[in-house]
């Protein structure tokens, strides 16, 4: 593989966000845990719709103190996943996004076993946000568990820009 790797080499740690910050009653955890050998973090919750509600998600940012990160010189991310068979989001933000709803993103089916997966950037979808990505400007990545009620459980063991 070439390109930078950022999880687990960054050593930036996976932070838990559900949608109790507006009002949402989904309930989530992130842990550390191994995967065929290597380490991995783990997300596993109940997603709920429930009070305007509807989502977990973990999110690694880029630079400890939320800046921006220029990632124009790669072509996408990679990800190293396993999970339940459950439908999952990728979003980025960006430093020009203002608003909590506002992202960036492409979707994948998490299976059992652990696979590579490769998102290139000119395939993530605008999200209630005109401006086009600029992946000069990336600030975060979510792997997030949305839009509908269901168990989550999905494990990343590598996270890299190709």
């Amino acid at each position: 593989m070439t390109g930078l790797e950022l999880w687990p080499a960054g050593g930036r740690p996976w932070r838990l966000v559900t949608d109790t910050v507006m009002g949402g009653v989904s309930q989530g955890t992130v842990q550390l845990t191994e995967i065929e050998g290597q380490p991995a973090a783990r997300m596993r919750g109940a997603v709920s719709t429930e009070n305007n509600g509807g989502f977990i998600q973990i999110a690694l940012d880029l630079a400890s103190d939320g800046s921006a990160f220029d990632a124009s010189r790669f072509t996408g991310l990679g990800l190293e996943v396993s999970g339940n068979g459950e439908s999952y989001g990728v979003h980025l933000r960006t430093t020009e996004l203002v608003r909590p709803q506002h992202s960036y993103r492409s979707s994948f089916t998490a299976t059992t076993k652990l696979e590579r997966l490769e998102f290139p950037f000119a395939q993530f979808v605008p999200h209630r946000v005109e401006t086009p990505l600029n992946v000069a400007r990336l600030r975060r990545i979510g792997l997030v568990a949305i839009g509908r009620a269901f168990d989550a459980d999905l494990s990343v063991a590598r996270l890299w820009l190709y």
